[in-house]
């Protein structure tokens, strides 16, 4: 019998306990999605890695294929960079991969930190009680992100339509979806053709000479790598900041131990992102290309496997007492990055913007506290990741 998926709507951080019940009992669980066929969740850690490793479990295998899923529309389209298997997807994560090592985006750091001060400057001159989301959150991804592709102050309203319809579940119909994604790829196309006139040392002019100069990309790639990266880099950054945040700020014992030991801060991120279930479910399945065995259970050949990585962070064979937020411990190698192929590859620069924020509000900040009370606060919804949509903040 089929679980029905997902278990319930989610709420503020809460990650459902059927997850850690099915790790225990059915770890590799048969299970039905509003839409397409029925398909296996892996909730275990070693399963977890498996599957996003495992060549035998293929991302290009879905495209056009009834997979299980949330919304009605089938999204995954041959050749993106989030729909390839090696070896096409590593010449296509190459591309992008040097705007996101750790030298390069060490040198984005004096900027991040001008910007951050810049926002956290403005939320005072607004007054208390402030909307973090509105003031920091939103502004600082929108910008990071932008500058990244050279996108001007005109065009990031677009962006930002494109990149909410790519994430939306329910929050806005299939044709609006279609619209606004259909409106931010005819953006991008008007953005490749003012990098060919005026080539520029951004990500996008990166990606346009590899197209024009070496002939290593095809328009409809370049196209669709930009949108990849773009819209991941964006929403998932607002709503992490968000849920950090709040987190730290809901118990105010956890804020007074950041300020207090600034020094461990680093540390302390990692055991945030292996905490904070980001997902609000599964996504992006694979197809097992032969009978693989999970658990001790054979998936068949054909099948779609999902995972959701916020739960394998949860498997308490890998992380001691995980459904406990440990500041003081050690986070392990948690799996908020993914793992394997498709590890992500923005990974390092968004490490940088939560190391930056959350060490400039330490600094600044001390103080700074909840206005209302935690389980007050609105939650985004209609998405597929989970983030405060109003944070109002005083000091």
């Amino acid at each position: 019998m089929a679980h029905a998926y997902p278990f319930s709507p989610p709420h503020a951080l809460d990650l459902d306990p059927t997850y850690a019940r099915l790790r225990a009992a059915d770890p590799v669980a048969r299970v039905r999605l509003p839409y397409g066929r029925d398909g296996w969740l892996v909730t275990r850690y070693a399963d977890t890695r498996t599957v996003l490793a495992d060549s035998r479990f293929s991302r290009e295998a879905v495209v056009g294929v009834d997979i299980p899923r949330v919304r009605p529309e089938l999204t995954d389209q041959a050749g993106s960079l989030l729909s390839l298997d090696p070896p096409a997807h590593g010449r296509l994560r190459r591309l992008v991969a040097n705007a996101f090592t750790k030298r390069r985006v060490d040198t984005l750091r004096p900027r991040m930190e001008r910007v951050v001060n810049d926002l956290l400057d403005k939320m005072c001159a607004a007054g208390r009680p402030a909307d973090f989301v509105r003031h920091v959150s939103v502004p600082l991804a929108v910008t990071t992100i932008s500058e990244l592709f050279g996108i001007p102050e005109a065009g990031r309203p677009r962006f930002h339509s494109g990149a909410a319809a790519a994430l939306s579940t329910s929050a806005m119909s299939p044709e609006e979806r279609r619209a606004h994604r259909a409106d931010l790829n005819d953006y991008l196309v008007e953005l490749v053709g003012r990098r060919r006139r005026e080539p520029a040392d951004d990500l996008l002019g990166t990606l346009v000479a590899a197209r024009d100069e070496r002939d290593r990309l095809s328009e409809a790639e370049l196209v669709q790598l930009a949108w990849v990266v773009l819209v991941a880099g964006y929403d998932a950054t607002i709503n992490q900041i968000g849920n950090m945040v709040w987190t730290l700020l809901s118990e105010p014992d956890r804020w007074a131990a950041v300020v207090r030991e600034p020094d461990r801060l680093t540390a302390r991120i990692e055991e945030l992102l292996r905490f904070i279930p980001l997902g609000v479910a599964a996504a992006f399945p694979r197809i097992a290309t032969e009978d693989v065995e999970l658990s001790g259970v054979t998936i068949p050949a054909g099948d779609a496997v999902l995972l959701l990585v916020h739960a394998a962070n949860r498997d308490p064979d890998v992380f001691a007492d995980p459904e406990v937020l440990d500041l003081d411990g050690e986070s392990g190698a948690h799996l908020a990055f993914g793992h394997g192929p498709h590890h992500c590859v923005g990974a390092q620069l968004a490490r940088m913007e939560l190391e930056v924020l959350l060490s400039t509000l330490v600094r600044r900040f001390g103080g700074l506290e909840l206005a209302v009370a935690a389980d007050d606060v609105p939650w985004r919804a209609g998405g597929m990741f989970r983030g405060p949509r109003e944070l109002l903040v005083t000091w």
